[in-house]
């Protein structure tokens, strides 16, 4: 006799309604660990089809779910429990908040009924992450769980990504939810989930200033990269005969292996020689980079006032805050990109390359021969010069905000386009780029995977 089968049942715990939520946006990992007031929520795991990746705390969890979603182009979750759990969480929210990197951290709580009577790891953790997160949410009732986890999936995907943040009590994740409305749209669990396209008036005023450009140059900080916009981006630099320089962020928008890349320019990176090619361009095409202090080196390179400044960013806040604008362009990078490509019709400019190849030859001559020294201690560039030799061109290297990430900025060659090197730079908290690199692995494990820290950084998170 045959078993009949059972339908599902008509409400859901909160706690299984999360992980339905989770689910519905393509979540496949979680990074965290586990306290009492997450119970409810292991349990919901369990047999869930969620792999949870056990962490030795918060911290890390939080950095692990950033490098994640740096090479996968998908939320980065990261769950910890109530009190010391939000706290640790911190550092890893505000750096991915800040580097435009959507990563969701789910903190457990004490109970709705619990609060203002001195409960343990009572925490006001609304309050707590307002200022460090792009949105979050302190949840009263489990009825609210779909509406405020669609909220949160779409405010990290769209528009400049950022972190978000849900606080779950301990009575909301055992309430009742409704199965029917439990519902999501995947399209939100990746970005950017929702591309804007640039005015087209601003387009073609910024094809006139290119026209009129003789020597053009892109500066790419992460956008390009999240946005995926890198073929529009080498389509278009072949067009005018622009170089194409980056932000530490913004390697990876171009092969830097091309004739047509400059790499990185700034303070942390940068060097005399790409100094140069920032400060002949007589029109700079900042993509999706903020052209903040490092980048710019304190904003004297490229010097206000000496060339046109056409800026492309998802931000309308972006433009216009550090250097005058000839063009603002709001909007995705690919979008933009794509847009400029076709107000310049078949424009095809007959560039010459000789200055970035003499640049890069002086460049690399200096530090060819530092990797070659047998000195000790060992020379970073020697480091360097190895780890790129023995490295496949897919591997992903993820470097350390203090002595590596200078180095390896400046001459460590990414071969390819897309995130295959990295660093928090942001806020350059050390101990970063072991558990980023171990998020990393777990989103793309065909490839091998390299942190890169010193001393310092090590100590900060050998557990």
């Amino acid at each position: 006799m045959n078993k009949p089968v059972e339908s599902p049942a008509a409400t859901l715990t909160g706690a299984q309604a999360v992980v339905e939520m989770l689910k519905g946006h393509g979540v496949e990992v979680i990074f965290g660990l586990c306290g009492d007031t997450s119970l409810p929520l292991y349990d919901a795991f369990f047999d869930s089809g969620i792999k949870h990746v056990l962490t030795r705390d918060e911290r890390h969890a939080a950095y692990m779910a950033d490098g994640y979603a740096r090479v996968t182009g998908k939320v980065g979750v990261c769950e910890g429990p109530s009190g010391g759990g939000a706290t640790y969480l911190l550092p890893g929210l505000v750096e991915a908040n800040e580097s435009s990197i959507p990563i969701l951290a789910l903190n457990t709580d004490v109970s709705v009924s619990s609060r203002g009577k001195f409960t343990l790891t009572e925490l006001d953790q609304r309050a707590l992450m307002k200022p460090l997160t792009k949105w979050n949410a302190v949840l009263d009732r489990s009825v609210d769980i779909p509406r405020v986890f669609r909220a949160a999936f779409e405010q990290m995907t769209s528009g400049r990504p950022g972190s978000a943040h849900i606080a779950l009590p301990f009575d909301v994740q055992n309430g009742p939810v409704e199965r029917a409305d439990v519902w999501a749209d995947p399209s939100l669990g990746a970005y950017p989930s929702r591309r804007v396209a640039p005015d087209p008036s601003l387009v073609e005023l910024a094809a006139k200033l290119v026209r009129k450009s003789k020597h053009p140059l892109f500066i790419c900080g992460g956008g390009v990269v999240l946005s995926r916009a890198e073929g529009e981006l080498a389509d278009l630099a072949e067009k005018i005969g622009a170089p194409v320089a980056t932000t530490i962020s913004g390697k990876g928008s171009i092969d830097e292996r091309s004739a047509r890349a400059v790499g990185v320019v700034g303070s942390n990176g940068g060097t005399p020689q790409t100094r140069a090619i920032v400060d002949a361009a007589d029109l700079v095409i900042f993509v999706g980079c903020r052209a903040g202090s490092v980048t710019t080196e304190r904003w004297r390179h490229p010097a206000p006032g000496k060339a046109r400044i056409i800026h492309i960013d998802i931000d309308p806040a972006v433009p216009g805050t550090n250097y005058a604008v000839d063009v603002p362009l709001v909007g995705d990078a690919k979008l933009c990109l794509s847009a400029l490509d076709e107000a310049l019709g078949d424009l095809r400019v007959s560039d010459d390359l000789s200055r970035v190849a003499a640049m890069k030859a002086e460049k690399f001559e200096a530090f060819e021969k530092l990797a070659a020294s047998n000195d000790s201690p060992i020379k970073p560039e020697r480091v360097v010069a190895t780890l790129s030799k023995l490295l496949d061109d897919d591997a992903i290297v993820v470097a350390d905000p203090g002595t590596p990430c200078p180095y390896f900025s400046a001459y460590y060659t990414v071969k390819g386009t897309g995130r295959r090197y990295f660093s928090n730079r942001a806020h350059g908290a050390l101990g970063y780029s072991l558990a980023a690199a171990i998020g990393a692995h777990f989103g793309r494990p065909s490839v091998k995977t390299v942190a890169v820290m010193c001393d310092g950084s090590f100590g900060m998170c050998a557990g």
